[in-house]
């Protein structure tokens, strides 16, 4: 079964990225990937961080490429980190923007390789350890690249549209609709897999996992409680979610805490009846994450 994204146009979802280096196999290039030269810098309450901290666990990288914990609710304006204002500016002169996190970051130079998400996550697949699966593995990138699409525009942004404050009962109708048609979708072809793409774990399911945990633990809290109960009710893909979220691998990372701050402090929509009905008990599977950053 193929798995066909919702439109040609690309995703809103992530912003222009500011820097976006590529890790590549030849030390002729600058990044190469090479043991213990990179580190990352995230937040596992952001949905981004979240994706990148999931796929380094997968990956086994926890000795080679480090990561550098962030608070959950940025420090600084524009949703920025104090702590990432040096990488910023080594790297670009006058930076006057915003220290955005996720950052892959070279501890050679002291300087930004990488802020774009799905960009880091292909490269730390090109300098796993020997043994480990990819998660981009050859021949399944069309249906790693339609379950993007499919989450960015049929998940998230359709239940950000059905949840806005001040979208009028049309507007709420078309996004849920949206939001129904790709879990429905999505539904059937977990009915008979346990993943999405040739029944091995991939980068596909990284990114549906982590859009389930946004849709359950932040757009539900706008939604009413009829369609949070629709949502619900696909059990196949919330068997899926649960299951993910046992691996060590996902839940692990997972601080509930993190993302209900960082939700609460910069949410500007009305509370509505669905806040009341969660989906999965995701904190039977959490980590208990200090907020604070760590090496």
């Amino acid at each position: 079964m193929s798995l066909t994204p919702l439109a040609a146009a690309p995703s809103a979802r992530r912003a222009a990225p500011v820097f976006r280096g590529r890790i590549g196999g030849d030390p002729r290039g600058g990044h190469y990937a090479v043991p213990h030269r990179y580190r990352l810098h995230l937040s596992t309450a952001c949905p981004d961080g979240l994706r990148l901290a999931v796929g380094h666990s997968l990956l086994g990288l926890d000795t080679s490429c480090p990561v550098t914990l962030l608070p959950a609710v940025p420090d600084c304006p524009g949703g920025g980190h104090a702590a990432l204002r040096p990488l910023y500016e080594a790297s670009a002169h006058h930076y006057t923007g915003p220290a955005l996190a996720p950052v892959l970051a070279d501890d050679w130079s002291g300087r930004i390789v990488s802020t774009h998400t799905p960009d880091i996550l292909r490269d730390l697949d090109r300098f796993r350890p020997g043994g480990r699966a990819r998660l981009y593995p050859d021949g399944l990138e069309s249906v790693i690249d339609a379950v993007e699409r499919m989450c960015a525009e049929g998940i998230e942004e359709a239940a950000q549209r059905a949840g806005r404050a001040g979208a009028d009962a049309g507007e709420r109708a078309a996004a849920l609709d949206t939001l129904f048609d790709t879990l429905g979708r999505l539904e059937r072809r977990l009915g008979g897999e346990r993943y999405l793409a040739d029944d091995r774990l991939t980068a596909a399911d990284i990114e549906l996992w982590v859009t389930l945990v946004q849709l359950d633990t932040v757009h539900r809290c706008h939604l009413d409680a009829s369609a949070v109960h629709r949502i619900a009710g696909h059990r196949a893909l919330w068997a899926y979610a649960r299951r993910l979220a046992a691996h060590p691998a996902f839940g692990r990372h997972l601080d509930l805490d993190g993302i209900a701050r960082r939700h609460h402090g910069s949410c500007r929509g009305l509370e509505a009846a669905g806040a009341a009905v969660q989906i999965l008990d995701w904190a039977e599977h959490a980590a208990d994450t200090p907020d604070a950053p760590r090496r």
